[in-house]
């Protein structure tokens, strides 16, 4: 995989991240000992919290049109939750491979590669059973941020090479950048991505179904019952997936769809527009009753939709109210689900001596 370019100086940016105030506390402790760290960035616009276990966000703060402060992330208030957990991957960064890849089954260079089954038992989502979520990452801060690394050893969840990842959260103002780079020592396949559910009316403040969304996408990825994509590419126009134009997300969901009926929601890839490598919008979210935007763009070549139906109230989180079906909703930029399995789809493969590069960010606002 090539490495990624932007049309904006990464130095000039950096360089002008120094009014960000990163703060350096204990979260909690692993149950082997090992401490998870908090970062708090701080800007006059935006709070950003986040830990070392699966290099995730368990919160993010902005301002509403009064000039109210509210967390806009699910999550918790402590380690032991996002511990036990491990089927919500709240606000985690999620690899080695983002989203699904059926039977588990990878091919490269003529061999065969069998990765940990932790969907159903059918597939593997996220990374596998014990995915970069579920790992301690090592911080070190930088300009404006944090930046988390990880290393994950060759047949790591049954993927091949010694693969070197990091990630980066930086603050300017009211722009959230996130960075992930990575290198390998043998060819192998990655997709990392932030899994944060968002509820920008604020966390635990009912359902997400009012908010109105707009995705810059014209065509979308079919999926089979297993939520695996068949491979095809498809127009949205005139389907439930259309949502290029901004309309509330309860508009779509209540729409006749075969697929969305079985899952009783979102929980789709959609085709950015744009080419790969290029920082672009991705999905703008607007909430009438605060007046909060969140804005996604990133250089990806998709994004993954997930409207929150499988929340059943069961986890209650960091406000002590329950998140129910719809509580918040994820945007996870991303190359495609099954990419490995459809020589049609953009390639996720990276050898040796490349360099993987992938930026989103996210641009918080009040109208």
């Amino acid at each position: 995989m090539l490495s990624l370019k932007i049309a904006v100086s990464p130095l000039l940016f950096i360089s002008s991240l120094a009014i960000a105030q990163v703060a350096r506390t204990v979260f909690g402790t692993l149950p082997d000992g090992s401490v998870v760290d908090a970062y708090t960035l701080h800007s006059p616009d935006v709070e950003l919290r986040v830990i070392t276990f699966g290099a995730r966000v368990v919160s993010l703060k902005t301002k509403d049109r009064k000039a109210r402060f509210g967390d806009l992330a699910l999550g918790y208030s402590s380690l032991d939750p996002y511990v036990n957990n491990k089927n919500t991957y709240f606000g985690a960064t999620v690899g080695r491979y983002a989203n699904r890849i059926a039977k588990g089954h990878l091919e490269l260079n003529r061999k065969v590669f069998q990765t940990t089954l932790n969907n159903k038992g059918m597939n593997t989502l996220h990374g596998g059973s014990e995915g970069f979520d579920r790992r301690n990452w090592i911080a070190k801060l930088i300009p404006g941020g944090v930046e988390f690394t990880l290393v994950s050893p060759d047949g790591d969840q049954g993927f091949p090479g010694t693969l070197t990842a990091h990630v980066r959260y930086i603050l300017h103002r009211n722009i959230v950048r996130i960075e992930y780079d990575a290198t390998t020592d043998q060819p192998t396949v990655v997709n990392l991505t932030n899994h944060t559910y968002f509820n920008i009316a604020g966390e635990g403040n009912g359902s997400i179904l009012g908010e109105r969304l707009t995705l810059y996408a014209d065509n979308y990825t079919p999926v089979d019952a297993a939520m695996v994509p068949i491979g095809e590419v498809a127009s949205v126009a005139g389907t439930p997936y259309d949502f290029t134009r901004e309309t509330t997300i309860a508009e779509h969901a209540a729409q006749e769809d075969t697929q969305i009926k079985r899952i009783g929601g979102f929980d789709h890839n959609w085709v950015l527009r744009g080419p790969t490598g290029t920082l672009k919008p991705a999905a703008r979210l607007f909430d009438p009753a605060s007046g909060r935007i969140l804005l996604v763009q990133t250089t990806e070549p998709g994004i993954q939709f997930n409207s929150g139906q499988y929340f059943d109230a069961t986890l209650i989180g960091k406000s002590g109210v329950a998140y129910g079906k719809f509580g918040g909703l994820a945007l996870e930029t991303q190359h495609y689900p099954d990419s490995p399995n459809h020589k049609n789809f953009p390639t996720t493969e990276l050898y040796p001596g490349k360099h993987y590069h992938s930026i989103t960010t996210w641009t918080l606002s009040a109208q």
